[in-house]
């Protein structure tokens, strides 16, 4: 609706651009579709009248009408650049979308090219040893201090850029972000887990990096990055439903 009601604004301006106010002098004005001066005459096409007509040119106010025109056009150029850099854009999200799988995941695109990242194999760890994460289902809670964590104290995949953009192809419509990880004695610290005794509710600490997200369609394949440039270190995309400990984890390692 919003690109109709655009189209329709320039479409509109455009036709109106075609015709302008011709001023005279004593305040008045015609409207005009063009106009010649020739010698001390201004030649002029009426919309009004739809004929050609004449006028003494010291009875015209031509540097007035020429600064009105010159606006109108300077604005009908701008919302015609804008319009044609939003097609653009659209076009270039259109071909964003067509190399991006429907499979739930997480993505990049290097040079053109698709990467795919593994989903981390993640497991609980509390006092009683450790329970493993089975993709967006709970795991029984057991009251006490846990830690969500992944093997490894280094990722595998390793990304240079600093300001990455990722692509993730949600499973269901679940809550999604970018983590920091924390390495420690062989394993990444995903998230800090408090799991109530008396209610069986939990609370989730995980460190995470402000970013941006964009939708790219309707069937959950967002664009997701950081605000800010991330410093070397262990990261993650997470998808996850707060207060559950369900999280999907995809691993990255900045270098």
């Amino acid at each position: 609706m919003r690109k109709l009601l655009f189209a329709l604004l320039v479409f509109g301006i455009t036709l109106s651009a075609a015709n302008f106010k011709l001023y005279l002098k004593d305040g008045s004005f015609q409207l005009v579709r063009e106009y010649t001066v020739e010698g001390d005459r201004v030649k002029y096409y009426s919309v009004d009248r739809s004929d050609w007509e004449e006028i003494p040119a010291d009875l015209v106010d031509l540097k007035r009408t020429d600064a009105e025109t010159g606006a109108r056009k300077n604005s009908l150029e701008r919302l015609q650049k804008q319009d044609e850099e939003e097609k653009a854009a659209a076009r270039e999200i259109r071909q964003e979308i067509l190399k991006i799988p429907r499979d739930p995941g997480a993505y990049r695109l290097e040079d053109g090219q698709l990467r795919v990242f593994k989903a981390a194999d993640a497991s609980v760890h509390n006092a009683k040893g450790r329970n493993v994460l089975k993709a967006l289902s709970p795991i029984p809670l057991v009251p006490g201090k846990a830690t969500l964590e992944i093997p490894g104290e280094r990722s595998s995949e390793t990304v240079t850029d600093h300001e990455p953009e990722f692509y993730l192809q949600l499973a269901e419509f679940e809550s999604f972000g970018m983590v920091k990880l924390k390495p420690e004695k062989g394993v990444r610290i995903v998230e800090r887990i408090t799991i109530e005794a008396v209610t069986k509710e939990n609370d989730e600490v995980r460190e995470q990096v402000p970013v941006f997200t964009k939708q790219l369609s309707e069937n959950g394949l967002y664009k997701i990055w950081p605000q800010d440039p991330i410093e070397r270190g262990e990261y993650a995309i997470v998808e996850y439903t707060e207060g559950k400990i369900n999280a999907q984890i995809w691993d990255f390692r900045i270098e």
